[in-house]
Order: C-alpha cells, then structure tokens, then sequence
C-alpha cells in the first residue's frame, strides 16, 4: 500500500520508480526503525518490478539496499534507542535530530537518482491521475498515521517514546487485524458484501469488532507476529541493559574520563577528532554490529566530545550516519546480505552495485559531521528540549 502510494505520486517524473521506492523506504523507516527490515520488506517487492520496468538490477539493488539505511538515520530508530541507553541522553532528542537528516539522505538519494536516471534515460510510469493518488493515499494511511502517532506524540511532550510505542501497537493491531484484515480471524472477510446494505453492513462490523479482539489471540498469525515481537524486544531489553551496566562500569573506573584528559592533554581541535572519530568508526563498522559499536564507543567518545565542546546530540547523529555507512560495507554489512539473499546475487556482485551509492553517503556524512545546524537545529527549536 506505501510502494503503491509512493508510485502514484512520483513515479511519472523520470526515474520515478526508483525515487518512489526511496519514499517507500522512508516511510517504512518511520515505522520500523530497521535497516535491513526497510531492505527485507521493500526490496523483495519493488527490486523485481525496477529490473521489468527496465531499470538494471545492479541499479535497483543499489538504490534499494542504500535507501534501506535510512531505518536507523530515520526516528523512531532502534540505533538511537541503544545510543540513548548508553549515553543517558534524550530518545527525544535523538529522534528530533534524526528528521531532517533523513529527509535530507532520501532528498539526496532522489537527486542523484534523477540524474543518472536522466542520463541512462530509464523509463518512466504514467501518471495515474488525482483520483489514484487520493485513492492510494487514503488505502495507505492507516500504515501512514502510525507515523504521525508515534513521532507525533513524542514531539509535542504528549508520551514518552515507551509510551507512544504501547499506544502504535495497539493501534497497528486493529489497524492490521481489523481494519486492513490482512491476518486474523476476519482475514479475507470484506467490509460490505455485494448487495449487503450500509446499515446491515455497518451492524456486522460492530459485531466484527468485538468477535475480532475476542478470536485474535487464537489466529495463528497473529500469535506468530506476537512471537516475533517478544523475541524482538527482549533482544532489545538485554542489549538496553548491557548497555546501561557497561556505561556504569565506565563510570566508575572513570576511563572515559583519563581517556579524554589524554586526548584534551594531546590539544585536539574538535574538528581533528571527529575526523579521528569517523575514521574508527568506519573502520568499527567493517567488522561489528551496530548495537555492539555504540555500546562499546558511545560511553568512551561522549566525554571527550563534550570537552571540546561538540553536542551529545550531535555526536549520536554522526554515529548513526557511520553505522548506515557500516550496513554497506562488508564483510559484515546487513544491508549486503539482505540484498544478495533477494537478488540471487554473489556478495562481490551486490557490493559493487552499491559503491557508487555508498560515495554519497561518505558525502552525507562530512555534511552532517561539520555542519551541526542539521542535526540540531530540530531539536533545538522544538519546545520539550528546552524543557
């Protein structure tokens, strides 16, 4: 329903079908916070579709396996979570910060797509008319309000991210099961049947209501996607804890702290050290998980970082766009894995259709390193952050 959304309002600009599947990733990004999930859940579909439109598939992969890194840059992000947990920073904050450096990296994603796009001369889609794009829209926005449910409610005080994160999966829950009903017990089961009259309609659904939350947790479906989701968040509960004992650990030995007496004795300019930072990270990246690299790093670089006068904030955003750049590069990249295993492609042949994309992101990474106002200028001007 979101590539479909996506398609409809972009797909006739040249190039459209790509940028459209950026949007799709943005969007999905949003919701689970993922990269290789944006990867698994987009690319499956919209990689096979790219390559029969006529785009290559070295292209779309590329694209699509680039664009899926916008999972942890994009809030609410799961990176951002562990980074909080280890620095005891805002979630808030981080997940301010994080919205107008997404939007940049799917804006500039979308640029580069145009001109190659222009210059291959890939095709475009037909317009489908207003009436499509409204109709797609509207088919799309129970996925689409979940966004504006959880990031609204953080931006505006109402909930904290724990809270806002109950709420959407309550509401994912009657969205998917009752009014989607892609799974569930009315899975298959239409809103009106043919000839069936509003009102008649209107009372089976009520009824439906009801009947849908009493049988739900015995559909197989839906006890198979709470499975899922209780593996998911314990994983995340462990790495939270770990994350809080190892920064206590830290702490109380205080080695962050003779670590960055050394370096502040060393007169490092804050712009030498986030060269040195972005250098280990990226090298960090080639070999270790993201989760383990902020749980290890974070602790041990915010110290320093905020003697010499660099945000934590900041900081958390730079760490982030190096860990997208860590999905990319092998031989533990994510998104590289994630990408083969749908191409049928040999891991040399996907990391070489992701080069040319990953030298934008390494682009992306120096703006954002240097230029702080991006990262910061949300969480700034937004009013919780001041509180």
């Amino acid at each position: 329903r979101i590539i479909d959304f996506a398609i409809a309002a972009i797909g006739h600009i040249r190039g459209g079908l790509a940028m459209a599947s950026v949007v799709a990733c943005m969007i999905f990004a949003a919701i689970s916070g993922s990269s290789p999930a944006t990867v698994a859940a987009i690319g499956t579909i919209v990689i096979a579709g790219m390559v029969r439109a006529g785009y290559s598939q070295a292209f779309a992969t590329g694209v699509i396996a680039n664009a899926g890194t916008l999972g942890i840059l994009i809030p609410p992000s799961i990176v951002m979570l562990v980074y909080s947990a280890a620095t005891e920073e805002s979630a808030s904050k981080m997940f301010m910060a994080g919205v107008i450096p997404g939007l940049m990296m799917g804006g500039l994603l979308m640029v580069a797509i145009f001109i190659v796009a222009t210059i291959k001369k890939y095709p475009t889609q037909p317009f489908a008319g207003f009436r499509h794009l409204i109709s797609s829209f509207f088919t799309a926005l129970g996925g689409l309000m979940l966004i504006f449910l959880v990031l609204g409610s953080i931006y505006l005080g109402v909930a904290s991210p724990t809270e806002a994160a109950s709420v959407a999966a309550i509401y994912a829950f009657f969205v998917v099961v009752y009014g989607y009903r892609d799974m569930g017990p009315l899975k298959g089961i239409p809103w009106r049947k043919a000839d069936e009259t509003i009102g008649a309609a209107s009372t089976r659904a009520v009824t439906q209501f009801f009947t849908a939350i009493a049988r739900a947790p015995f559909d197989t479906e839906v006890r198979q996607v709470l499975a899922n989701s209780v593996k998911v968040s314990a994983m995340l509960l462990f790495i939270i804890a770990n994350a809080m004992i190892f920064a206590h650990v830290l702490t109380t030995e205080k080695i962050p702290h003779h670590i960055a007496e050394g370096i502040t004795a060393m007169e490092l300019s804050p712009w030498i050290f986030l060269v040195i930072v972005n250098i280990l990270l990226l090298v960090a990246g080639n070999f270790m998980e993201p989760s383990a690299i902020i749980l290890i790093m974070a602790p041990i670089l915010l110290p320093i970082a905020k003697t010499l006068g660099i945000d934590p904030i900041h900081l958390g955003i730079i760490m982030v766009v190096n860990m997208e750049i860590g999905m990319l590069t092998p031989p533990v990249g994510l998104n590289l894995f994630v990408a083969s295993g749908i191409t049928g492609r040999s891991m040399g042949w996907v990391i070489k259709a992701c080069l040319p994309w990953l030298a934008l992101l390494l682009v992306f990474l120096l703006l954002i390193t240097y230029i702080p106002q991006i990262s910061l200028w949300l969480p700034e001007t937004m009013s919780p952050y001041n509180r």
